[in-house]
């Protein structure tokens, strides 16, 4: 049995965000930064500079006119906007290409973009300010399990098997035939990178969102938005009726469940083309 930080630890050479990630972070740590230091670290990458305007002209913002320069975006987003963008891209650009023989890829980035989506779209609807920065919580939602299975794949495969034919929380299955669940590992992950403590408590104790402190309402919401993307890309038969909601995520949030339909259906509206933008694939293109 490894410890999550252990598993992270031991593959820690192979999640190396790029250069141009930590650049963007100590100007956006720094009070005396100012819009023009950070578009000045931007564009020593010119890939991330060029990816970054993508988005900013995509539905995500929608902005009426063409953004066709970094500066004009930053300006636009302000800095930490821009610094969550940054890293949402990085970290797709950090696991492409890595061998996942086990693990079914592009379906694990089509979930996460699904849940990065809705984490951002409850949070719109439940009144929650700047709701585009929970983008990248659910983007990291799952991280832990490319962690899991670059690690211990056979261990992590065969949890996710025994938790499907036992109808029990793959989280458990984990903890009982890992010594960590997915969760942990993620959130270890997110320390080992230096991330903002709000994403690493989110992704930490989005299974249980009472116990993440300050950090509550980060973790609700990503723990509503996983729920509703696992059943969304369940199979037909594992769909539920009712999804089992932590009480503590509703009751934070005020989210009503009947809000769910509508805000699946332009979620799914908007997939393919994020994929476009976020996944791997796109950044190996």
């Amino acid at each position: 049995m490894a410890s999550a930080e252990e598993l992270v630890e031991s593959c820690s050479d192979i999640f190396t965000l790029p250069e141009v990630y930590f650049r963007v972070r100590d100007v956006v740590d720094d009070q005396n930064s100012s819009m023009e230091d950070l578009a000045n670290a931007l564009k020593i990458d010119p890939a991330i500079s060029a990816r970054l305007l993508k988005i900013v002209n995509s539905p995500l913002y929608g902005f009426p006119k063409q953004v066709d320069t970094v500066t004009r975006a930053v300006n636009l987003l302000g800095m930490q906007a821009v610094s969550d963008l940054v890293t949402a891209t990085t970290v797709g650009r950090t696991f492409s290409g890595l061998p996942t023989d086990l693990m079914d890829v592009p379906a694990f980035w089509r979930k996460s973009i699904l849940c990065a989506l809705l984490a951002g779209k409850i949070a719109k609807a439940c009144g929650v300010q700047d709701s585009e920065r929970f983008f990248i919580e659910g983007l990291l939602r799952d991280i832990g399990h490319l962690v899991l299975y670059q690690t211990v794949p056979q261990r992590a495969h065969s949890a996710l098997v025994e938790a499907d034919n036992l109808n029990t929380p793959l989280a458990e299955v984990e903890q009982s035939n890992i010594g960590c669940d997915f969760a942990e590992v993620g959130a270890a992950l997110i320390r080992h990178w230096g991330m903002p403590p709000q994403i690493e408590q989110a992704i930490r104790h989005q299974l249980d969102p009472a116990e993440a402190g300050e950090f509550s309402l980060h973790a609700s919401i990503i723990h509503i938005a996983g729920s509703i993307a696992d059943d969304e890309t369940a199979s037909a038969e594992k769909k539920q009726q009712e999804l089992p909601y932590h009480a503590f995520a509703l009751t934070s949030t005020k989210f009503n469940p009947q809000e769910r339909p509508a805000l699946t259906t332009e979620a799914h509206t908007q997939v393919d083309d994020m994929l476009q933008l976020f996944s791997p694939m796109a950044m190996a293109a």
